[in-house]
């Protein structure tokens, strides 16, 4: 039987705490479970906005841009599972993950059932305890939501929607640091594990 795949991104444009937190996330899940993980962070690609040309929808065969979004789709068909990390922007997603996710409308323009069986949860990092993690999760899980994705937290009693993170704007020793933060974070690594198990033998 092959390992569980798991891909992990992280959306912030800098090698900072996302950088940080999503690496621990694949490293803590490859350290206890039979998993084969994958990274990309939108650090330093090219990524263009969706621009709602309808070119996948009309042709079916990808994006009308060839960008790094080449290597996001690849990564993503390959896994089982995603980690999608975020830091806090305005209270929300940064814009280069909304990127992403707005451009994966090409995969499902391709193929309605590309995602289909996959799990997906998140992880949040703000500058502040309560900067807005917890809408930032919300948002992960609504793309998830939308594109047939199961959708899972941490559970109750510590990581509900996700794992939540406070960097203190310290970067990734200020994450690193964060004990309360790291916890919610295995507890949702390993929340993830179980519903993969979960789902292996119901579909």
């Amino acid at each position: 039987m092959r390992k569980y795949r798991v891909l992990g991104i992280s959306g912030s444009p800098r090698k900072a705490a996302t950088d940080y937190i999503v690496r621990e996330a694949l490293n803590y899940l490859k350290s206890k479970f039979p998993i084969e993980t994958k990274y990309f962070s939108v650090a330093g690609k090219k990524l263009n906005f969706c621009i709602h040309c309808d070119h996948c929808i009309r042709k079916k065969e990808g994006c009308v841009f060839k960008d790094d979004m080449t290597e996001v789709y690849d990564l993503m068909e390959w896994a089982d599972a995603y980690v999608l990390g975020s830091p806090v922007y305005q209270g929300n997603i940064s814009g280069q993950l909304k990127t992403l996710l707005d451009r994966t409308r090409a995969m499902m323009a391709r193929n309605p059932d590309v995602f289909e069986g996959k799990i997906g949860t998140g992880i949040a990092i703000g500058g502040d305890r309560a900067g807005g993690q917890e809408p930032t999760l919300r948002s992960i899980h609504d793309f998830y939501i939308i594109n047939h994705i199961f959708s899972t937290g941490g559970g109750a009693f510590g990581a509900n929607l996700g794992a939540t993170i406070w960097s203190k704007d310290k970067r990734a020793a200020g994450a690193e640091a964060d004990k309360s933060g790291l916890k919610s974070l295995y507890k949702t690594m390993d929340r993830l594990h179980r519903v993969l198990e979960k789902l292996r033998y119901s579909l």
